[in-house]
């Protein structure tokens, strides 16, 4: 992928646009009636003010953004379709927003950058070596296929826009963790490891703190999974009994529910290790906390951004979701999210918001130019600083695992509430 691809006629076009109007639109409903407001339901992933300001800016709409825990957002959009006309958050999300019939189908002729959006979110790989990773890669998700189930054969029906994505694995403070266990290679099972016991926190969501558990456990010869994209009832039932019995020896210190308080765990030294997202590595990389993202030997547990549209969205309100969804992928946005360590799916788009050492760090996995600053303004990167796992496609050609909603995901949740109450 080559920065220095875009053309020089696209590059000044797309620098006029940076200083006026985003390319996704012109602001359609600036005039005349009162502005559309779009509610959008998601985490604080996205739900960020500084993206809801330039939004409202650039395409003329007012946003409301109700930022959650991930498990309850998931709860309420599959409940009450009515409390949100676009809902963000993870690919995991899709097969039961789609059962409960919560959301509609996306025209993709109404998605102004959809032959940008590159092969990882078409067809699950980024490269054609790319290991696919187990689970629900976001192609087999994707299409709404003729008998209303969903699939991978492309049908100009979608049941998400692809858009934000990363790798994720554990976070861990190289001034607080021995030596000892430094000199080894990273591991998943480094988050059930004795030595760390009563300083791991994990994210409580059982969608995806499930299978940070799972890659630990099996990386530490635990448990065996046959496939850890679907973890069999007796499978489940041998890794809770490993999990409980940690939990009851004070192993976890913690379950956070939200990217801040994951940050405020590790500020405070509650914990040295934690499932972790880019952004809080960022933030806290930023206050001189010197949290490390884990490139896990094991592979990564990928995920993929949807953003989908309510079954209850219509009418103007409907249009400006459109416009939200095309301004996504027109360029600002996904420079804003690199800055936090997160990809678009259209990322050629984005380079020219981008400066050459931060395309070369975020996306080619060179070492750092320069300091480079987060969303925040604040050195997040030092200058010589290499980002763990290497390139954008180095780091999706290395999924272990797709969050996933598995077969077994009503059992897993009565398994996963065990765990943490017990």
């Amino acid at each position: 992928m080559n920065k220095s691809a875009v053309s020089a006629p696209r590059r000044r076009f797309l620098k006029g646009a940076a200083a006026g109007i985003i390319t996704a639109g012109v602001a359609p409903f600036s005039i005349g009636k009162e502005k559309p407001l779009v509610r959008v339901l998601g985490t604080h992933v996205t739900l960020q003010d500084d993206i809801k300001q330039r939004a409202m800016a650039d395409l003329g709409i007012r946003l409301q953004f109700e930022p959650g825990g991930s498990a309850a957002i998931l709860q309420k959009a599959a409940m009450n379709p009515g409390s949100f006309d676009l809902y963000e958050q993870w690919s995991n999300s899709i097969n039961l927003l789609w059962r409960a019939k919560a959301i509609a189908p996306i025209d993709v002729r109404r998605l102004h950058y959809w032959d940008e959006i590159n092969s990882l979110s078409k067809t699950g790989k980024i490269t054609p070596q790319a290991r696919l990773g187990a689970g629900d890669a976001p192609h087999r998700i994707l299409n709404i296929q003729s008998d209303n189930t969903l699939g991978a054969t492309p049908t100009g029906q979608i049941s998400f826009l692809p858009y934000v994505h990363n790798v994720d694995s554990f976070g861990y403070n190289k001034s607080a963790i021995a030596p000892s266990i430094l000199q080894e290679k990273e591991s998943w099972g480094w988050l059930l490891d004795s030595r760390l016991s009563g300083r791991v926190a994990i994210i409580n969501d059982p969608t995806i703190g499930l299978f940070d558990l799972a890659l630990a456990a099996q990386a530490k010869g635990f448990v065996e999974f046959a496939d850890i994209g679907a973890i069999t009832r007796p499978e489940m039932d041998a890794l809770f009994e490993v999990l409980i019995e940690l939990k009851q020896l004070q192993h976890f210190t913690g379950f956070w529910n939200s990217v801040p308080e994951s940050v405020q765990f590790m500020r405070n030294r509650r914990v040295i290790i934690e499932s972790m997202f880019s952004p809080a590595v960022s933030a806290l990389n930023s206050q001189n906390i010197p949290v490390r993202f884990a490139a896990p030997k094991e592979g990564y547990r990928g995920w993929h951004g949807v953003m989908c549209l309510s079954a209850r969205t219509g009418g103007r309100v409907k249009d400006a979701a459109y416009e939200y969804m095309n301004w996504w992928l027109s360029g600002w946005p996904g420079a804003y999210i690199a800055r936090q360590g997160y990809y678009i799916s259209n990322p050629q788009r984005s380079a020219e918001y981008l400066s050459e050492a931060e395309w070369d760090y975020w996306y080619k996995g060179l070492p750092a130019a320069e300091p480079l600053k987060g969303p925040d303004g604040q050195v997040t990167v030092k200058q010589g600083e290499q980002r763990t796992g290497g390139s954008y496609e180095s780091r999706f050609s290395n999924v272990a695992v797709w969050n996933t909603v598995m077969p077994t995901y009503e059992y897993s949740l009565q398994k996963w509430y065990e765990f943490i109450t017990s």
